[in-house]
């Protein structure tokens, strides 16, 4: 009996081992094998999958900008700060007199009860974002005399829902909550809305809502376009809990009509309407654990009914094996993204370049902020890129050039900032807004 019991104990005990190493080797991060210079680009590498028990985890820890310091500008560019001391600054608009609408939003509440919940929000604040309730606050910033600093600061709306997008057509501005499309009586000059809100339609909020955000962009025929983020990863949960997600949703505000315009976009951030073309163009951000490598965010053009194949496909058909086939299989009809951003860079705002005034290398394209990675590694992204436009209102066979990085410190492992958005100010400088900076850094010509 006790030979038996040996026996029984060492096969316990190599059955341990064999799970602890196993464990091991599947917890262990992929490193990538390329650059994201080489995920980037019209014709990025397209890597081999990894799939991935459990994610590569890799957050820089967020800290605070020292006294005298700012990121890094392109030569021949200076930077400093335009406005300090906001409550994660993540959206701007610019507004036709010069002021600057400035979103300080977060997530809404989540549930961390779960061993999910609480280790995605320690990584969350680990990140930078905040402890404390979201602002639910768009402040007025005005650089009245011209100096390149916001010397008038107001709360012009409070009481919101986690706001992100903003835009404005005639007198009429609208914000987009995580969870409804409002729309408010606009008086130019006024420092504080004055007027009561009228929603539009509601925005799909239930669920988990892992991608809170809501983007938004006004056509020039005064219809609106928001984009909403997946309720997951790849469907995970079922596809019954993504109607209306992954999407770019088309908004006709006089008749209070929404309908899908585009799909399979899973976390489209960044609007904006190509300034020769008006064609809609977004930055997305694309699905993880699939390696380090993959798969490349990118940015792309939008016209209706594009499909762009999440969850089952990615970058134009390549299959996703994770995710259960269609019923209808269509992935003859997956759009490819028109230029990749690298893998897991996370693209937040974007915005064309017309009115900006920082010569002609940054002329007609696009600034885009990204975020940066938290499973990735090494890390990538933390900086603000150019995308070069051609004639043909596409982007032209090269890489991203660097506005502005930096953020990421020396030691790639703590962050001082995040860019979250860029636009182009009335005077033609860049706005950056650092969420968890705190700053929206101004951009110009040096000297």
């Amino acid at each position: 009996m006790r030979k038996i019991l040996k026996y029984v104990a060492l096969a316990l005990l190599l059955l341990i081992i064999v799970g602890g190493v196993t464990l091991y080797i599947m917890s262990r991060p992929d490193v990538a094998r390329f650059s994201t210079a080489e995920l980037s680009g019209r014709v990025p590498v397209m890597a081999s999958q990894k799939t991935e028990t459990f994610p590569t985890i890799n957050v820089p820890e967020a800290t605070s900008w020292p006294a005298g310091q700012a990121p890094r500008a392109a030569q021949g560019l200076a930077v400093a700060r335009f406005a300090e001391g906001l409550d994660h600054p993540r959206t701007m608009l610019v507004l036709p007199n010069g002021d600057v609408l400035v979103a300080e939003s977060q997530s809404p509440p989540r549930d961390t009860s779960g061993i999910e919940g609480k280790i995605m929000n320690r990584l969350m604040t680990k990140g930078g974002t905040s402890r404390r309730p979201s602002a639910n606050r768009i402040t007025l910033l005005r650089d009245a005399d011209g100096d390149g600093k916001a010397e008038v600061r107001t709360a012009y709306l409070t009481g919101l829902n986690s706001p992100y997008g903003m835009a404005l057509v005639g007198t009429t501005l609208y914000v987009a909550n995580t969870d409804a499309l409002l729309a408010f009586p606009y008086v130019a000059g006024e420092t504080k809305m004055s007027g009561k809100p009228t929603k539009i339609v509601d925005l799909p909020a239930k669920g988990t809502n892992r991608h809170w955000t809501k983007s938004l962009v006004a056509a020039p025929n005064g219809w609106l376009y928001v984009g909403v983020g997946a309720d997951s990863n790849i469907g995970e949960a079922g596809m019954y809990r993504e109607f209306r997600r992954a999407s770019v949703l088309e908004v006709r505000p006089e008749q209070k009509y929404v309908r899908t315009f585009a799909g399979g976009i899973r976390n489209p951030v960044g609007l904006g309407f190509h300034p020769g073309s008006a064609r809609l163009w977004a930055v997305v951000n694309e699905r993880d654990m699939l390696g380090s490598d993959l798969v490349p965010d990118y940015l792309t053009d939008v016209t209706e009914g594009d499909f762009y194949g999440w969850p089952w496909y990615y970058w134009g058909g390549f299959v996703d094996p994770r995710v259960e086939p269609e019923a209808e299989d269509r992935r003859q009809y997956v759009k490819r993204p028109e230029y990749g951003l690298g893998a897991h860079t996370a693209p937040l705002g974007m915005t064309f370049t017309k009115g900006l005034d920082l010569g002609e290398r940054w002329a007609n394209g696009a600034l885009i902020a990204l975020h940066g990675s938290w499973n990735r590694e090494p890390v990538a992204g933390y900086s603000v890129v150019f995308v070069k436009f051609g004639a043909n209102g596409k982007p032209v066979d090269a890489l991203p050039v660097t506005l502005l990085d930096q953020f990421l410190g020396q030691d790639g492992k703590t962050t001082r900032g995040r860019p979250a958005d860029v636009k182009v100010a009335k005077d033609g400088s860049a706005l950056v807004a650092d969420d968890t900076g705190g700053v929206i850094w101004r951009v110009a010509k040096a000297g």
